[in-house]
């Protein structure tokens, strides 16, 4: 959210697709609500071509439930376990259709990682064709998911590095923003 409002501030036409969440639509953004991982994935396939840069900033869960009851299941009659199957990647199924288009948008992916920053980076960087990485430390205590701050990683399609200080998560936007905008050219 901080992401799209700080492009909106730079006077970019933003569509935000986003989960279930208590925040609001910054104000003159696009807003799509979405549910699933599926529903995730087949809205942003279908505005792909259409826009100049996808940024990709929050993962969704790599796994979902095998099968859905329609009705409560009732603890005499549960399994003690619970099936999963795996949700498509979908910032790999983008970096597959930035090869299949003439004039891809930019594409920035986030990366949640505990341990080989680095690395790990770089490899998504190329396995993903990603034009820009940034890289959240999930061990960090005052910086990434359930805080108001964030440091990163940033790493470019070029393997050029830079690493954010603790900034508020607005700052962040506007530095990431800053990094993604001479991509552009």
């Amino acid at each position: 959210y901080a992401l799209a409002r700080a492009a909106r501030r730079r006077g970019a036409e933003v569509l935000l697709v986003s989960g279930p969440t208590h925040l609001a639509a910054p104000p003159g953004v696009e807003l799509i609500r979405v549910q699933t991982a599926a529903e995730m994935l087949q809205t942003v396939e279908a505005h792909f071509r259409s826009v100049s840069v996808v940024v990709k900033a929050a993962a969704v869960s790599d796994f979902r439930p095998a099968e859905c009851a329609g009705h409560k299941i009732k603890k005499a009659a549960a399994a003690p376990h619970l099936h999963l199957a795996p949700n498509e990647d979908i910032l790999a199924r983008l970096g597959q259709l930035k090869k299949e288009t003439d004039s891809p948008p930019l594409l920035v992916g986030f990366a949640a990682e505990s341990h080989n920053l680095l690395a790990e980076g770089l490899r998504k960087l190329r396995e993903k064709n990603l034009d820009l990485l940034a890289v959240n430390n999930i061990l960090s205590e005052d910086a990434g998911f359930a805080t108001d701050t964030n440091r990163l990683l940033l790493i470019d399609r070029n393997e050029n590095q830079e690493e954010l200080p603790l900034l508020s998560k607005e700052e962040t936007a506007d530095r990431l923003w800053d990094r993604i905008l001479p991509l552009l050219t």
